[in-house]
């Protein structure tokens, strides 16, 4: 008979399975395929913003749907793009 895709998930562990036994010291590398990408390490910084900057905020990431972090984040990003452009044009 053959293997269904539901019979050869049952051979695999979970991901829960698989943390614990890294825990436990055991090898789990077969349980990776080193496809994917690593994600940068996330540094957390703490920012002050007037009370009304923060209602803008609020405002604009309403208006986009979106939280406030990404609204700051992607603002930022649009920011140091525009930067490195320009200063990219200017240099050659």
């Amino acid at each position: 008979m053959k293997a269904t895709s539901k019979d050869k998930r049952a051979n695999k562990p979970s991901a829960d399975e698989i943390a614990e036994m890294a825990m436990d010291g055991k090898d789990i590398s077969a349980y990776f395929s080193n496809k994917g990408q690593m994600k940068p390490p996330v540094q957390r910084v703490n920012v002050d913003f007037t009370v009304d900057m923060l209602k803008e905020l609020d405002e604009f990431a309403s208006e986009l749907n979106i939280s406030r972090q990404a609204v700051i984040k992607s603002s930022l990003r649009q920011i140091l793009d525009q930067h490195n452009l320009a200063k990219k044009a200017r240099t050659g």
